[in-house]
């Protein structure tokens, strides 16, 4: 497992969906928050990658599109539920899917 600063760091990838209502030139911003989230907790963002708006499978909140964006990032395994339960708690996000990656 990988050191930083004493602290045992884990690689996660997080798919969230974001609402069609938030416009095109905000999305930067709420992907801010979440990376802010993540480095102020001393966590470290190694590639963010933004899919773009798709089709959804089935209704989410009464949306049928979404803004898809793939995070990979290191953090303190006790720290991701933290960033599970603010990623719910946010208008902006339909979905997210957070997955630890193997060792």
């Amino acid at each position: 497992m990988p050191k930083d600063g004493g602290n045992c760091l884990r690689d996660y990838e997080l798919v969230v969906i974001i609402s069609p209502e938030v416009a095109e030139e905000e999305i930067p911003g709420a992907l801010e928050k979440i990376g802010r989230f993540i480095t102020e907790r001393g966590g470290s963002i190694s590639e963010v990658n933004q899919w773009g708006r798709r089709r959804l499978a089935y209704p989410i909140k009464n949306f049928m599109e979404g803004n898809y964006v793939l995070t990979q990032f290191k953090m303190e395994p006790g720290l991701t539920a933290d960033l599970e339960a603010s990623l719910g708690i946010s208008e902006e996000i339909l979905r997210h899917l957070l997955v630890r990656l193997g060792d």
